[in-house]
């Protein structure tokens, strides 16, 4: 009911704001040298490098077998056929311990000396895949002590002996979260204090600072200033928020655990504004929800969408994990609703994401965020000469309405989840280095602001902002607020107790992930290991060239050695190393100069473009000559379909035909997507669109 509306509330609550008449110079490619001349300090006390570690999905599994079956009956735990020593790539196998030990020995050889902390984004244990060797609970927790033993190897201080303190066993902060396959049954977490937020207090207490502990056993959520006064990173449980997650109950309701951890995220925000401080989120479950599709419970996705919009001047980013798959999500503040905040109505129904995505449901999801995508306003190109008069004189009304529909120069009606690939095999193992802004890290916030913070960020009472608003101003505001005061007193009640969190201080220029600034996130580099050349099992005569990597009707992955045998019957890998799949600071095809909301919205418009521009177009003339697929059903490219095979009869020869070129800005992103492990005529069969049927326009 209140849908669109919403945004009228938030635009009274936020206040408009100017850029900064200069901003900080960033550091370039070459940042290597200027980083070891700052004597900014870590929590750690060392210096700071600019750089974090993101490892997610790790998935280790004791009963791998080389060289064994990766059927789904089999799951690389017996029988013959194409499992890599160091793991079964594209295929729905776990990670053998000896890619767990490669790996953190490439990140102790390569990254760590290089990195000022790690987040660790969960599913540290493996998957309940084979009925012959049923997971517990003993199991699951070892696997999770095993992995806390491997950052102790990496990243323990060598002289700690007579330190009784064990927070500070480590050289960088280590930041573990939750993962859906971290506890049993995998996917279920009643709300705590519970068995498992007693066992994973003790798995990972050398990682909870001391006086955050109670508050972790109750719900598992817990915060450290890796820079300390600084910069915190927030550990949230979205198991609490997971819409597969049957124990709980979404986040309306105030007795349930979901409500409460976003009440605590609201407050921690609050009070590292009035600090001065900045935030990274980091959690398992991303909140993905696209037109048919949603991993969060609507009312989870709702309040965390309002409180991201709110605290966009605090929250420099958030990372996530759980899907396997490399992508990025918008969360867009005008999908916000009050009904849908507090559970009154029956939100739009989507299938919810159960698990892990397998190939067919991963293709299905982009597509449906693509189509999304292809909707998004676009900031309007205004010269600086008019940019410098436009307060003087009546500005262009369509340039107007789009900078308004952007939400600001800066994007602000959006905020971002950047979602990593996983270490696990599904297709290839991935790790991600994200690199941000420490210029004038050192430089504590102005009282000033801390006391204007104070000022300005208290929270607002639902029937009070609707009494300070002009009713008159607009008939969408009057509605609004004449259905606060009169519906029901059931609705009344829960109304008068939603206190929506003020936005940014006034005076504040854009937050962290909207404008170039101290803690902005630059850029990232995207490692991964390609077992197929390391395992060395297979020549290139062997392997199997097929759709999805080689998906049963089950939908487990067999990945795209299936139905082959290994060449030799020993094992003999070349060197196990992570290179660079790309590099965002250089990277052409997505041009990202850095990873702010504005960058990320520009780059999934153009991932949107049917039809793109010239510059993002990709030949079609190397392509086979069948048709692929169609783009999704009601697109006006499809319907220029239709419309062209009528008129097939009128057609000249076919060799004067045009041929449509494909946005190769999507092509690109669905490949990162599959971390460069599918075959490109697969993903064009997959993901193109009809050529040779259009003429160019």
């Amino acid at each position: 009911m209140y849908l669109h509306i919403w945004s009228l509330l938030l635009a009274t609550l936020s206040s408009s704001h100017t850029a900064p008449t200069t901003q900080k110079s960033l550091l370039g490619t070459g940042h290597k040298d200027g980083l070891e001349d700052n004597l900014t300090r870590g929590s750690s006390g060392r210096p700071l490098r600019g750089r974090f570690l993101h490892v997610s999905d790790l998935h280790p599994d004791p009963f791998y077998k080389y060289h064994s079956s990766s059927r789904q009956e089999d799951a690389c735990h017996r029988g013959e056929g194409p499992a890599g020593i160091l793991g079964a790539e594209t295929t729905d196998c776990d990670s053998p311990v000896s890619l767990i030990n490669a790996t953190f020995k490439w990140i102790e050889d390569n990254l760590k000396d290089e990195i000022d902390f790690v987040i660790w984004t969960g599913d540290s244990a493996r998957h309940d895949n084979d009925e012959q060797i049923p997971r517990t609970v003993e199991q699951v927790a070892s696997l999770n002590r095993m992995l806390v033993s491997k950052f102790v190897e990496v990243f323990g201080k060598e002289e700690n002996i007579n330190d009784t303190d064990p927070t500070n066993d480590f050289i960088i902060p280590i930041i573990p979260t939750w993962g859906n396959n971290d506890i049993l049954p995998h996917n279920i977490l009643a709300k705590g204090p519970n068995p498992w937020t007693k066992r994973y207090l003790d798995i990972w207490r050398k990682f909870i600072p001391e006086e955050q502990k109670h508050s972790f056993e109750r719900g598992g959520w817990f915060y450290v200033e890796v820079i300390p006064n600084k910069l915190a990173v927030l550990s949230l449980n979205t198991l609490y928020f997971f819409d597969s997650n049957a124990a709980v109950d979404g986040c309306a309701d105030p007795s349930e655990p979901g409500y409460q951890h976003l009440e605590w995220l609201r407050i921690q925000l609050q009070f590292l504004r009035q600090r001065g401080m900045k935030a990274i989120l980091m959690g398992h479950v991303p909140p993905a929800r696209t037109e048919s599709k949603m991993s969060w419970d609507e009312t989870c996705w709702q309040r965390y969408t309002l409180w991201m919009h709110q605290f966009r001047d605090v929250v420099v980013g958030s990372v996530y994990g759980h899907m396997n798959i490399d992508h990025f999500i918008l969360q867009d503040s005008h999908d916000l609703d009050i009904s849908s905040i507090l559970g009154v109505n029956e939100p739009t129904r989507r299938t919810s994401i159960d698990d892990e995505l397998n190939a067919q449901s991963a293709a299905s999801y982009l597509t449906e965020l693509r189509s999304e995508w292809s909707h998004l306003p676009k900031l309007p190109k205004v010269s600086s000469k008019k940019e410098k008069n436009r307060k003087k004189r009546n500005a262009n009304a369509k340039e107007e309405r789009l900078l308004k529909n952007f939400g600001s120069p800066w994007g602000e009606r959006y905020s971002l989840s950047l979602v990593s690939p996983s270490v696990i095999p599904n297709y290839f193992p991935s790790l991600r280095v994200i690199e941000y802004n420490i210029t004038n890290a050192e430089t504590r916030s102005p009282v000033s602001t801390i006391l204007r913070a104070r000022v300005d960020g208290d929270d607002v009472n639902m029937l009070e902002l609707c009494q300070a608003v002009d009713r008159n101003k607009t008939l969408e505001t009057a509605m609004l607020c004449s259905q606060a005061i009169d519906d029901s007193s059931d609705f009344q009640a829960k109304k008068s107790k939603f206190k929506i969190p003020r936005g940014p201080p006034k005076s504040s220029p854009p937050g962290p992930a909207y404008s170039p600034q101290t803690f902005s996130w630059l850029g990232y580099t995207q490692y991964y290991a390609n077992l197929t050349e390391i395992n060395d099992d297979f020549t290139n005569s062997t392997v199997a060239k097929t759709m999805n990597g080689g998906v049963v009707g089950s939908g487990w992955k067999e990945g795209k050695h299936h139905g082959k045998h290994p060449k030799n019957s020993k094992p003999s890998p070349s060197n196990f190393e992570f290179e660079v799949e790309y590099d965002t600071r250089d990277d052409k095809i997505f041009g990202l100069k850095d990873l702010t909301v504005k960058s990320y919205v520009t780059l999934a418009g153009r991932i949107g473009q049917y039809k793109p521009e010239k510059g993002d177009r990709l030949s079609t003339r190397t392509l086979n000559e069948k048709p692929s697929v169609l783009e999704p059903a009601g697109h006006d490219l499809l319907q220029s379909v239709k419309k062209h095979k009528k008129k097939k009869k009128h057609r000249k020869h076919p060799k004067h035909e045009k041929r449509k070129a494909i946005n190769r800005v999507w092509f690109t992103f669905v490949g990162r997507a599959f971390v460069s492990s599918r075959d490109d005529n697969d993903l064009h069969d997959e993901f193109g669109q009809p050529v040779g049927l259009l003429q160019d326009s």
